[in-house]
């Protein structure tokens, strides 16, 4: 939060050509791709909701809130002072009215509460919270994914479904039968596996009441103050999924240990911890030796959040750059208006928006389901973007850096956040080569789902020569590709399919722009670097913020 009045006569100069504090701005009403995309995907009837939420996210106060988060990181606490063991995790109060306002906002509940467009009005939700602080957005994506995993379960999806979608925010530690709302996490990989969770080792053995008791651990369990946690042990039937609950039914603390908190780059609002398991009380989810089926589910909507997250960090970074840019003057004439700047900052609009048009285009997939040309096109469509946005966004977020200079390089800029934020949705629920050959298994384990993604591509064919040379090099490909070349393969559906989709809804500068710089014969540099003539000030027009 910027202070009030702060002196600018100063004994040995006068401050001067310093931007105001980019706060108070509403992150949806100054968003107009963002505006464009809830409308275009189904979510129009979230707009008056969505405006109150973007205009208290780009306040100061919750600002505010993001960098108290973040520098106040979480602390462990294992024991009591008596030596009882207690694991918990202490966290400032800004975390947890990040993570009521995030909540109450419908983060997590609104895809499951809202009769239409509640996957896109759940994505823009996200977009925008992520803008302010990322850390806290992973237990509520986690939450928001795993009510479909939970539904492998009836009883239990019955018993903690309500929970997860009345929309409150409760950090008591206590059962969750008492308390008004709940998070869920997620504890799946182990030290010898990683992403090969069929290497685990934790096992679960049956209790006479249909419980399990589990024994093992886990590398990676964010967020580990969460009510329950969906994890996978071996039980008699094989690779099996489990709800672990904080609490037994008895109002005992379960024995799932917290052994550290991991020291990381970014994310660092939130907690990720190293747990075991002694004997821990668990319920079954779905059927017995079906568990990556089962959480597959909850990956495949956290995917989606992954895909939103980059699109989100491109966007406050670009308009930090813009903001900064359009406020502060350098050899007689504004940043922007510098020929060079303005050439880079129009780049890098042109990435935010061809983020913003896929990642919402793959969220009314989620809306759309039940179809199952929908469902197909989000199974293929999902990892294409997760690969891509967590690839284009971490050079991104420095161009925009750059663009402030020394200005940005510091913590107290929102930039230096986001730039250790961004890498992390590129390795979390798969790195880039285990997302490539999700797509390879996806291709050919269900054919359809290619006849579906290129019904999509066609239907901008005709727009630009180059966009329709796009699309038949990845439909060749497609015939012959090879798990060493999937990853060729990504980037030229996800590129064709952003060429597309701006052809088809983007205002024809951006699209003129996008279709020249990323799929001309000149192949693609650093931002800014390009020699196609483009339309400079209709792009930048459209990208600026507006208080």
């Amino acid at each position: 939060m910027a202070p009030l009045n702060p002196r600018t006569q100063l004994a040995t100069h006068e401050v001067t050509n310093q931007p105001p504090a980019f706060e108070d701005v509403s992150l949806y009403a100054s968003d107009v791709g963002l505006k464009e995309a809830v409308t275009r995907e189904g979510a129009k009837g979230h707009e008056a909701r969505l405006a109150v939420f973007g205009e208290r996210a780009g306040s100061a106060e919750v600002i505010g809130w993001g960098f108290e988060a973040n520098k106040n990181a979480p602390e462990l606490k294992t024991f009591d002072r008596y030596g009882r063991r207690i694991d918990e995790v202490l966290f400032h109060p800004s975390y947890h009215k990040l993570m009521a306002f995030g909540l109450g906002g419908g983060v997590a509940s609104a895809a499951w509460t809202s009769p239409s467009g509640g996957h896109v009005a759940h994505s823009a939700t996200l977009y925008m919270m992520a803008q302010v602080e990322a850390g806290v957005c992973c237990p509520m994506t986690m939450t928001y994914a795993a009510l479909p995993a939970l539904r492998h379960q009836p009883d239990v999806a019955a018993e903690w479904g309500p929970r997860i979608t009345g929309g409150v925010y409760d950090p008591a530690s206590a059962p969750a039968a008492q308390k008004r709302g709940v998070t869920i996490g997620m504890a799946m990989t182990e030290k010898q596996g990683g992403s090969d969770v069929r290497a685990n080792t934790t096992k679960a053995v049956r209790n006479g009441d249909g419980s399990h008791t589990l024994s093992g651990h886990k590398w990676f369990c964010s967020a580990p103050m969460c009510d329950a946690f969906l994890t996978l042990a071996y039980a008699e039937g094989g690779l099996t999924c489990f709800l672990v609950p904080r609490w037994t039914p008895a109002g005992e603390r379960n024995a799932m240990h917290l052994m550290r908190l991991k020291d990381k780059l970014g994310d660092r609002a939130n907690a990720s911890s190293e747990i075991e398991y002694h004997d821990a009380y668990a319920q079954r989810v779905g059927e017995e030796g079906r568990g990556v089926k089962t959480i597959i589910e909850m990956v495949h909507h956290t995917r989606l959040d992954c895909t939103i997250a980059p699109a989100a960090y491109m966007r406050q970074a670009l308009a930090q750059a813009l903001w900064h840019t359009s406020n502060r003057i350098a050899f007689q004439k504004k940043l922007i208006d510098q020929p060079l700047m303005a050439r880079v900052l129009a780049d890098l609009a042109i990435e935010s928006e061809a983020a913003t048009v896929l990642a919402f285009r793959i969220a009314r997939s989620f809306d759309e389901a039940g179809s199952e040309q929908a469902a197909l096109f989000s199974r293929l469509a999902t990892p294409i973007g997760k690969y891509w946005l967590n690839k284009r966004v971490v050079n991104f977020v420095y161009e925009a850096m750059e663009c402030h200079g020394g200005a940005g390089y510091i913590e107290e800029s929102v930039l230096a956040r986001l730039h250790r934020q961004s890498p992390l949705n590129s390795i979390w629920e798969g790195s880039g080569n285990v997302i490539c050959l999700d797509v390879l298994r996806a291709l050919s384990r269900e054919p359809d789902t290619v006849a579906v993604l290129f019904a999509e591509l066609d239907a901008a064919r005709g727009a630009y020569p180059s966009l329709d040379r796009a699309i038949d090099n990845a439909k060749a490909r497609i015939k012959t590709v090879t798990e060493p070349h999937a990853r060729v393969l990504v980037e030229e559906l996800a590129l064709a399919l952003q060429g597309a989709l701006l052809a088809l809804h983007a205002p024809k500068a951006v699209a003129d722009a996008f279709v020249a710089t990323r799929l001309g014969d000149t192949p693609w540099r650093t931002y800014g670097a390009f020699d196609a003539e483009i339309d400079v000030r209709a792009i930048l027009s459209r990208a600026m913020p507006a208080r």
